[in-house]
């Protein structure tokens, strides 16, 4: 399957999902802020009420993710996914023609009714929206498919949120908001009508209508895989951060920055497309693969320009409302656009490969279900944001810059505390902050590389960062098996050890840590692991291939799996080969550098002999060392 952007926007396994989700998020958005804004405007309900009715209207349409995502997520298993999806948008189109009988007739009770059943169709529609983007995409697209949709819903929210706000200000509301749901539930549904089949993965599964029960057992679920729990905690816990801002962002505006309804929807905005390009950027950052390393820059980002933002906005004075020109034009206000627009963008690298990476670890047959555990979850931390600005806003006495240093805070302990727990997020980090800081990295024939199974990888040794560039370039995870004292080299032992690296040396060298080494290597193939060996057993100090250990030959003699033979391009005279009299001696010199990793045709065990794979990989390495 190509990995291609612009293709996948225009295949039919991808394009009508795509646009399928955008008029949902869209009709979700129109229809609660055309609410909103005729309940505080329209006399829909009491000026006295109305604060009360703001907030029962935002809780009306959150209560659905805590009482349904459960049971969503087991119909998406159970049935054929783009069935539950046409139906799903059938319903919102019933639901969006009591919506226009609501506004035409005025009737507040029947408003929040139908907002509580936008929710309730939004809640049936997340589980299958992610669940079956596995199906129609390869491993290589799942990423920039997630970051599609992600850019796709936060334009979404953007468009809705401003046409909502615009209609629902008309003199003409009561009829045209009703008439425009209606038409983009139509054209949702029509998309829907486009997907592919994607056909059951537990057609088997026994319904539980017992919301609470499943809810729970679906959250115990979740948690039996520790790294997917915690994508998913660290989902949740963007939806806070984003709610949190967006809630607090329109007194803000008024408040602190002494803005105009103009400037409120400008930040809005800044927020929203931050979003979207982050998810974009985060398709380009990432290559081909599910690139997690880029969730702790989206932390450090989301930290930063948060407690920036503080900053900002104690040093921001105006004494007379500003308008939108004004507003860009003045430095301390251009600051604070770029500081919201800044959150968005990383919160976009922070949040896109989590979704994919519950999609990718998840197994197939329990996707829906996991999702649906994980919008329960997001639901709960929205709630919680709210009573999060109740506290510091109202009990402590807390201004809203000061709670927006108090998120940016949190976030660093948050991230810490996930980080520490899988620690493979911050080895990915520095993987990639390698491969993408220093070398400009070409690939070639990594195709050929089997999806599943055991297999080991055998490549040329050339610098102490040759293990990095492979890791970060194979879209399998790698276990190492690689000569000991650099396995405990400072810095990169932390990044070895986190990644389940395995520490050889000769039998003369050590007989029980040699040992040690065959015994997890036998465990790993037999867990159906990549390997990877470098069968010289040092780094080559003249730039040529050195001679091939016969290691290689006893762990096939044990483990007959099928050898990959590969090649690093461009490393020797780096900073971090053995030229010029040694790694690190020679001076470092910033910029750009070219390295190739290659792969050639997989080897069977039994052809696979010491002199085959190092004469397959001097073939592959070429002139250029």
């Amino acid at each position: 399957m190509s990995n291609s952007s612009n293709e996948l926007m225009k295949a039919r396994r991808f394009l009508p999902l795509f646009l399928t989700q955008f008029f949902g998020a869209l009709n979700d958005n129109l229809f609660k802020n055309a609410l909103l804004v005729m309940i505080v405007s329209a006399g829909i309900a009491e000026a006295t009420n109305v604060n009360t009715v703001v907030n029962l209207a935002a809780g009306l349409f959150i209560l659905p993710f805590f009482l349904f995502s459960a049971l969503a997520g087991q119909l998406a298993d159970k049935h054929e996914k783009s069935l539950v999806i046409r139906r799903i948008k059938l319903a919102e189109i019933l639901i969006m023609m009591l919506g226009a009988l609501a506004f035409w007739l005025g009737a507040l009770w029947l408003l929040l009714a139908v907002l509580f059943l936008m929710g309730a169709q939004s809640a049936f529609f997340g589980p299958v929206k992610y669940a079956i983007l596995p199906q129609h995409l390869g491993e290589d697209e799942l990423l920039a498919g997630n970051a599609r949709v992600g850019m796709g819903t936060f334009v979404a929210i953007l468009v809705g949120t401003i046409a909502g706000s615009l209609l629902g200000g008309t003199a003409s509301a009561h009829w045209l908001v009703g008439a425009v749901v209606i038409c983009v539930a139509v054209t949702g549904w029509y998309s829907s009508r486009q997907i592919p089949l994607a056909e059951a993965r537990a057609p088997s599964l026994r319904i539980d209508w017992n919301t609470p029960r499943i809810s729970w057992q679906l959250i115990r679920l979740a948690t039996e895989k520790q790294t997917v729990f915690l994508a998913i905690l660290g989902i949740s816990w963007f939806w806070m951060l984003g709610a949190s801002y967006l809630t607090q962002m329109p007194n803000f505006t008024i408040t602190v920055l002494r803005g105009t309804p103009g400037v409120i929807a400008l930040i809005l905005s800044a927020f929203t497309v931050g979003v979207a390009l982050g998810a974009m950027l985060c398709g380009r950052l990432s290559g081909a693969q599910v690139e997690i390393g880029l969730v702790p820059l989206g932390a450090i980002g989301l930290s930063l320009f948060g407690i920036d933002l503080y900053f900002a906005a104690t040093g921001y004075t105006a004494e007379n409302p500003v308008a939108v020109a004004g507003f860009i034009l003045r430095p301390d206000g251009l600051r604070v656009l770029l500081d919201i627009a800044l959150l968005g963008l990383f919160g976009g690298l922070y949040i896109v490969p989590l979704y994919a990476m519950v999609q990718a670890r998840t197994e197939p047959q329990l996707r829906a279900r996991i999702i649906g555990s994980n919008n329960i979850l997001n639901a709960f931390f929205m709630v919680l944001a709210s009573l999060l600005g109740i506290l510091f806003l109202g009990a402590a006495g807390f201004r809203i810059e000061e709670l927006f240093l108090v998120l940016a805070l949190m976030n660093i302990a948050v991230a810490v505390f996930i980080f520490l727990q899988v620690p493979e997020f911050t080895m990915r980090f520095l993987v990639w902050l390698i491969g993408h800081s220093l070398y400009r990295v070409k690939h070639r024939g990594l195709d050929l590389i089997p999806l599943k199974g055991p297999a080991i990888l055998v490549c040329n040794h050339v610098s102490y960062v040759d293990a990095l560039l492979l890791a970060g370039a194979v879209r399998r995870p790698i276990c190492f098996v690689m000569y000991k004292p650099i396995y405990e080299l400072p810095v990169l032992n932390f990044i070895f050890r986190t990644g389940g690296a395995i520490p050889i040396c000769s039998k003369g060298e050590d007989p029980a840590a040699y040992q040690r080494a065959m015994e997890m290597i036998d465990g790993a193939l037999n867990r159906g692991q990549l390997l990877c060996l470098f069968p010289e057993g040092k780094l080559t100090e003249d730039g040529e291939i050195d001679t091939f250990k016969k290691g290689i030959e006893q762990i096939l003699a044990r483990n007959p799996v099928r050898i990959v033979p590969m090649a690093l391009q461009g490393l020797w005279k780096s900073f971090f080969s053995r030229s010029h009299g040694g790694a690190f001696r020679k001076p470092f010199r910033p910029g750009w550098r070219q390295v190739a990793v290659i792969a050639g045709t997989p080897i069977p065990a039994e052809s696979a002999s010491v002199g085959r794979l190092q004469a397959e990989v001097a073939a592959l390495r070429g002139e250029n060392k």
